[in-house]
């Protein structure tokens, strides 16, 4: 069995594809960047007159992005805590990981966290849609409880 799942907790997608969709007893989740729900906007960004990208807040957008996991996982059915998978994409994987990483250690890892797999990759860029490039986005897996 088969489930599409969306949420208007979390950004819509950039493309013909849903949030999540359920597979047995598991979720499996698109990447999901930093974006705002609704508008789209990405947060912790500083652009110039000519809306150019000067600045970002890694951990702005770490926090958003964590948040719209949960959105994501939460509509499906599962609990943040049963993650079990996560494939992370920075773009800047030299100045962006040390503060990713000490935000993973908050929220993923330790007591009562979901405590997942993990892979870290740093790719070129990522998909837009919003008012400015986005720096991080996580791909997830999560196992549904019965």
């Amino acid at each position: 069995m088969s489930d599409h799942i969306s949420t208007d907790a979390a950004p819509k997608p950039l493309g013909a594809y849903p949030h999540a969709r359920r597979v047995g007893d598991l979720l499996f989740c698109s990447g999901v960047g930093p974006r705002a729900p609704g508008d789209s906007t990405v947060p912790g960004v500083t652009l110039n007159t000519e809306g150019e990208l000067v600045a970002y807040d890694i951990e702005a957008q770490c926090k958003a992005c964590f948040a719209n996991v949960r959105a994501v996982v939460e509509a499906g059915g599962a609990r943040f805590e049963d993650i079990v998978d996560v494939q992370v994409y920075l773009t800047d994987l030299g100045r962006d990981f040390p503060a990713f990483n000490a935000l993973w250690n908050e929220y993923f890892a330790g007591e009562g966290k979901p405590n997942p797999c993990r892979t870290t990759i740093e790719v070129s860029r990522l998909p837009q849609g919003g008012n400015a490039p986005i720096a991080v986005e996580l791909k997830v897996v999560a196992q549904l409880r019965r």
